[in-house]
């Protein structure tokens, strides 16, 4: 069954521990049809940043191999972390 995305255009989780944004986002993807997708979080620290990207990234490329996610971070030092892990779907803005 096909079912949209609510409202609001950017998914921000609710939450700055690392493994709860990842189930809420991960969730998010279960959901709804979300091909591609933005994603807020900008107000994480940077570890933390890389760890739900690259997790939820990887989640999202199984069910949609040829999607994007569009994360807002705050640092170019996510961005830089994940290139090497050649993820494909992942683009980052400050």
């Amino acid at each position: 069954m096909l079912q949209l995305l609510p409202n609001s255009e950017t998914l921000t989780p609710k939450t700055s521990n690392p493994q709860e944004a990842v189930e809420f986002i991960n969730s998010y993807i279960e959901k709804y049809h979300c091909e591609t997708m933005d994603v807020d979080i900008s107000f994480m620290n940077i570890l933390d940043a890389c760890y739900v990207s690259t997790m939820c990234s990887t989640k999202h490329y199984i069910k949609y191999p040829e999607g994007k996610i569009n994360w807002k971070v705050s640092s170019n030092l996510v961005r830089e972390f994940s290139k090497d892990l050649e993820l494909g779907n992942n683009s980052y803005k400050l």
